[in-house]
């Protein structure tokens, strides 16, 4: 059903019936003619996204290489990455499915799945410290960038006891139902603002969707993937499946409610995986990832490409802020990318 991917002057690919990968951003897998037909040999796809020739020889050897991906914004981060893996695509994808990040991504505590009927106990398993600062300055939280949270949450954590000593677990689970139930309803037109006083708010859902729009390659070779994605709740393309799970993770030092949507694509050419953070707790706004996984060399290349906002990077000292913050993005991918390796030999 897939056209052969012919081999590149460079050797980058093996002639052979391509499943195809790309990164972070592009990360898909599923039987679509179209892309069969559109997708640019390994060459044009190395010079899409901007992989420098010089490069390719680390990629071989099992290094992190990385990429420009623009940013569409100064609250925006991003960052593309790529490496070897030797396991096929659909191993890494299995992986992936079964394991989460729970096994790569050393600061996720906690993490559950949040099925389709989902209620309050789906969120049982989050909750802070019983007595810690984290759950007293939770309950005590007012408009501003300490909480990621709306007006009406705002509101309503306002009116709740203290006297219970898992008051605050509770009240944040509800929050979490409530925001899932929305997203879940109307996608990105249902993620509320954050509230960070004096007037001022911060947009995930407008963040989201530029991440969204400016995913240029899904959209040129996985239009109805992108179509979904941008206008989600629709319908789903065949060979697609969607999780939603809630995850606890340290960022900062601080315990760290999320929010995640993940859907993977699969068939013999390769494997693609969008995950979206439409919820974070604090300290930055929304995330979203592609990563894809193409059948390279005796296993696969996996692309990476990371979307990350956060009021933290604009601002006075914006350039220095992008800089520092890149640099740190960076590290994460490469720490999580060798974990994997690690992980799936």
């Amino acid at each position: 059903m897939f056209n052969r991917i012919r081999t590149a002057k460079n050797g980058l690919f093996k002639k052979q019936k391509v499943g195809y990968k790309m990164l972070i951003a592009l990360t898909l897998s599923v039987t679509f003619p179209v892309f069969a037909a559109n997708l640019p040999d390994s060459e044009g796809l190395i010079q899409q996204l901007g992989i420098q020739q010089q490069d390719v020889a680390k990629l071989n050897q099992g290094d992190v290489v990385f990429f420009n991906v623009a940013e569409t914004n100064e609250k925006e981060l991003a960052a593309g990455a790529a490496m070897y893996l030797p396991a096929a695509p659909a191993k890494i994808a299995a992986f992936i499915k079964s394991k989460g990040l729970l096994s790569i991504d050393t600061e996720v505590t906690a993490q559950g799945a949040i099925v389709q009927q989902a209620t309050l106990d789906a969120f049982k398993g989050f909750g802070f410290k019983a007595g810690s600062d984290e759950a007293a300055s939770f309950l005590a939280a007012k408009t501003g960038s300490q909480f990621n949270l709306s007006t009406e949450e705002f509101q309503a954590l306002q009116a709740t006891s203290a006297a219970e000593p898992d008051a605050a677990s509770q009240a944040y689970r509800k929050i979490l139902l409530q925001r899932w139930q929305a997203y879940r309803k109307n996608g990105l037109k249902g993620i509320a603002t954050y509230d960070r006083g004096n007037g001022t708010e911060a947009n995930p859902d407008g963040e989201l969707r530029l991440a969204t729009q400016d995913s240029k390659v899904l959209a040129r070779y996985f239009p109805e993937m992108y179509k979904t994605w941008l206008n989600y709740p629709s319908a789903l393309p065949a060979g697609a499946e969607e999780t939603f799970f809630w995850r606890n993770r340290k960022v900062e030092s601080r315990p760290t409610a999320i929010l995640v949507h993940r859907v993977m694509l699969s068939n013999d050419a390769g494997e693609l995986i969008l995950s979206r953070q439409f919820y974070t707790g604090h300290s930055y706004n929304s995330n979203q990832l592609t990563i894809a996984c193409l059948p390279y060399l005796d296993g696969s290349l996996v692309i990476y490409t990371n979307r990350t906002f956060t009021d933290q990077v604009a601002g006075f000292g914006s350039s220095l802020k992008h800089s520092i913050g890149g640099e740190q993005a960076r590290g994460e991918m490469t720490k999580m990318l060798k974990n994997a390796r690690k992980a799936l030999k």
